[in-house]
């Protein structure tokens, strides 16, 4: 059941998706509420689980990870628990999606290089066929919901 957020809980989820390291005094300006009004908003986003965390966004080619890559996998089998646990070892693994249509799951993963990326490619295909794209750039970056996208 989605939570009942009004513009003012919308304008400070848009503002900490921007800097969820800015204050609260400057949140609280931003969306125009005190302090301890803003407080007590973000405190009740995160109790509710709407707000689920707070992440520094890296650059990854400035940590060694020249290769970005998102890798369809066909899974023809039942038990998905080793795929799983693929998942929470390989670190290179972003992120997982577990899909409708041919491809059972989208990964987005990350290298240090080509002979990386094939040697966690080679990894996957043991669960079953993957295809992997390499990205050229991000056109739009991870950016949140906003209120503007809700079909009312």
């Amino acid at each position: 059941m989605p939570e009942n957020l009004d513009a003012t809980d919308w304008a400070i989820l848009a503002e900490l998706q921007q800097d969820g390291r800015m204050s609260l005094t400057e949140l609280g300006r931003r969306v125009n509420l005190s302090a301890s009004a803003t407080t007590e908003r973000v405190k009740r986003l995160e109790t509710t689980g709407v707000i689920t965390g707070y992440h520094a966004h890296v650059d990854l080619v400035k940590v060694g990870f020249a290769v970005l890559a998102v890798v369809r996998l066909k899974y023809p089998g039942s038990r998905h628990q080793p795929l799983h646990q693929l998942l929470k070892e390989r670190l290179e693994i972003l992120e997982c999606l577990r899909t409708t249509g041919d491809d059972c799951y989208t990964l987005k993963v990350t290298a240090t290089s080509m002979a990386h990326l094939e040697e966690l490619i080679n990894e996957l295909a043991q669960f079953g066929s993957t295809t992997t794209n390499i990205v050229y750039s991000q056109t739009l970056p991870y950016r949140g919901p906003h209120r503007a996208a809700q079909v009312e």
